[in-house]
């Protein structure tokens, strides 16, 4: 069943209102003349977009993913990325951790939907190496994976140094990229929150200096970005809450009043509004 919502996005209004939809995650317009570049050379992709009607057929199907995203209906964008294979994996896994962190209630299914992201999106980055936010959405799928499993078994099998990086590359390729830097910003947070600062620092070479260095990147670079608040809040609560406490309230207030586009912002600025302070 579709999400009935405000934030539909319908003919040429999603292209009117992309640049502003994607502040955080530089995302380009999937036009057919992107989905080619990103094909060519690659005989995988080359097939699979010939599979699904050439390019412009491919570059449909991801703005009707998109736009099934950004009105919250999760699954659905989930479904028709990945009908286009590699070239869906950023709307299917970003849609996937939107999902399983605020929609989904079970348990088992959060982590059935997390490990088919990640094995998505690992496939992905093997054909698509130089796409940003290949390596960005395969980062978030294996961050909300770990938080799922806890961040110590996370570690023990590796993914610490997978999500780190990705995110890395993804900022390599695109260093304007907001979201990667609230990752990374979480990324050192929750290291140190859990480990210790030696620790953290000794084994991942993770620091509360990077954390905060990477939040505050993020909101310069997204100002009007509600996540970007919240997770800075959420980074600063993990480090510590007794010192942050009113800087965190002045995030979440922040957050609370940003403006939504999209079904994903509204979420974003409810937890801002209910939860924000807590861990």
């Amino acid at each position: 069943m579709r999400r009935q919502t405000a934030y539909s996005y319908p003919g040429a209004e999603l292209k009117k209102h992309w640049d502003a939809l994607h502040a955080g995650d530089r995302e380009p317009y999937p036009t057919a003349a992107r989905i080619t570049k990103l094909a060519k050379g690659e005989a995988t992709l080359e097939r699979s977009v010939a599979r699904h009607g050439g390019a412009a057929s491919v570059a449909a199907a991801l703005e009707e993913a998109w736009r099934a995203f950004h009105a919250g209906d999760f699954l659905r964008a989930m479904e028709t990325g990945r009908e286009q294979e590699a070239l869906g994996v950023a709307v299917a896994n970003k849609a996937a951790a939107i999902h399983t962190l605020y929609l989904e209630k079970n348990d088992r299914k959060r982590l059935e939907i997390l490990r088919a992201a990640v094995k998505y999106g690992e496939s992905a980055v093997e054909l698509l190496p130089d796409y940003a936010n290949a390596h960005y959405t395969l980062a978030l799928a294996l961050g909300r994976y770990s938080q799922k499993i806890s961040i110590l078994e996370a570690l023990a099998a590796g993914y610490g140094g997978k999500i780190r990086t990705h995110l890395e590359r993804t900022l390599a390729l695109e260093p304007k990229h907001a979201e990667a830097h609230v990752a990374l910003g979480l990324y050192h947070a929750e290291l140190v929150s859990t480990l210790g600062s030696l620790a953290a620092r000794m084994t991942y070479g993770a620091s509360e200096r990077a954390a905060l260095e990477h939040f505050k990147r993020a909101i310069a670079l997204a100002p009007g970005s509600a996540i970007a608040h919240v997770e800075y809040a959420r980074g600063l609560l993990l480090l510590d809450a007794d010192a942050h406490r009113e800087q965190v309230e002045e995030l979440c207030s922040l957050a609370a009043s940003c403006k939504p586009l999209d079904m994903v912002e509204q979420l974003d600025i409810d937890r801002a509004k209910h939860h924000c302070t807590r861990v």
